[in-house]
């Protein structure tokens, strides 16, 4: 066996618990983290920002010895910023969609059109909002790293972005970065792209790190991460069991077993013997991915993908015969509730309204430990369990 230089970062207990219908308790989170973390990895993600009880996880996880490894998913703004800073973690990953679809769609001058961003997005407009994505995200990078944070950036839909513009995002970024890692956000790279399109960026820029995280829509996530490896990528981003929303993450063990039957290559620092440690735990939980294609692969929870789904059908659904599934829990935001009353009420209400409900199933869903269907939550306006005021 040849020992391997590879940046191993996991996101289970970050993208993994998005997946619907998936509900830790903190105990189980914290056994699990620990459990991650004797596994040899890197990073462990996860997002102060979602709830209070995952900031208190954050912090607590880093007073119980894993600072070194810890990392804050961090949204693109100082008071998220701050918020990482404030739970003792030493590095955080900022992400930020880097394709021209997403860019669009979050675009204040286009968020009116209930169209596609491809045609909503004039060349002129497209320009200028590449230009302030840019500026907003360096910024922030200077900020984090004025505070002494280590910092990741997460190029969100990269596999969709403009080949130029994301060369120009990394040569960009790289004076403020450990890591840019490479997003397959709707999971729709092959692995003959994967391989050609890695090996481009990294003879187009100033040799960045280079990791990848990968989604396994098409099922193709562990060949395609496998690929990226080969092509030269510096690291993988995934999730134990290959857990997450839709048809989930890369799983990381299978990238690491595969890494070794493949090529005979080991990964430095990593105890293969403590991987099935982290799956028997999840399986214990009753907990696994989604097949692909499968009817619970087009379910969604999280806010900021049933936003731009309101809008642009395709921005993270990838399969145009099959309609998105909006759930509400943890994740939600008030734009679940807004596809939800002018969907299927066919009424609208204040934006105040819409983030109320989002606190009430929030709080809801942590009580009850679960996430709710549409019809579910219809059926809780009815009975006057969740109320809009």
């Amino acid at each position: 066996m040849e020992t391997i230089k590879l940046r191993v970062s996991d996101e289970t207990l970050r993208d993994g618990v998005q997946q619907v219908g998936l509900f830790l308790e903190d105990d189980a989170k914290r056994v699990l983290a620990h459990l991650i973390a004797q596994t040899g990895v890197h990073q462990i993600a996860l997002m102060p920002a979602v709830h209070e009880s995952e900031a208190v996880l954050v912090r607590g996880l880093a007073a119980e010895g894993l600072h070194r490894q810890v990392v804050a998913s961090t949204m693109m703004d100082r008071q998220y910023i701050d918020q990482a800073k404030a739970c003792g973690v030493r590095q955080i990953i900022l992400f930020h969609a880097v394709s021209d679809r997403l860019l669009c769609l979050r675009e204040p001058n286009v968020q009116a059109q209930p169209i596609g961003a491809e045609a909503a997005c004039s060349k002129a407009l497209t320009e200028r909002v590449r230009s302030r994505m840019l500026e907003k995200v360096v910024e922030n990078l200077q900020y984090a790293t004025s505070i002494g944070l280590k910092i990741s950036f997460a190029a969100e839909d990269a596999s969709r972005a403009d080949f130029d513009f994301l060369v120009e995002c990394i040569n960009v970024f790289q004076p403020y970065i450990d890591c840019f890692f490479l997003c397959d956000t709707v999971g729709v790279l092959t692995p003959e792209k994967t391989y050609i399109w890695v090996q481009d960026l990294l003879q187009c820029t100033h040799q960045p790190f280079l990791s990848v995280h990968f989604h396994n829509d098409m099922g193709l996530a562990l060949e395609n991460t496998i690929q990226a490896v080969y092509a030269g990528a510096m690291g993988i981003s995934g999730t134990f069991s290959g857990v997450g929303e839709r048809a989930g993450n890369v799983a990381l063990e299978q990238v690491l077993h595969g890494l070794r039957a493949r090529f005979g290559w080991e990964v430095a620092g990593i105890d293969y013997e403590a991987l099935p440690e982290v799956v028997d735990y999840l399986t214990q939980k009753g907990i696994r991915a989604n097949p692909p294609y499968s009817r619970q692969a087009r379910q969604f929870e999280t806010g900021i993908h049933v936003n731009s789904l309101i809008r642009d059908r395709n921005s993270y659904a990838v399969f145009p015969h099959a309609e998105p599934d909006i759930w509400f829990g943890r994740c939600s935001g008030a734009s679940n509730f807004r596809y939800l009353f002018e969907t299927h009420l066919q009424q609208s209400l204040t934006q105040a309204q819409y983030e109320q409900l989002r606190s009430a199933i929030k709080a809801l869903s942590t009580e009850r430990k679960r996430s709710f269907s549409t019809a579910e939550v219809l059926e809780l306006l009815d009975q006057g369990i969740l109320r809009v005021f």
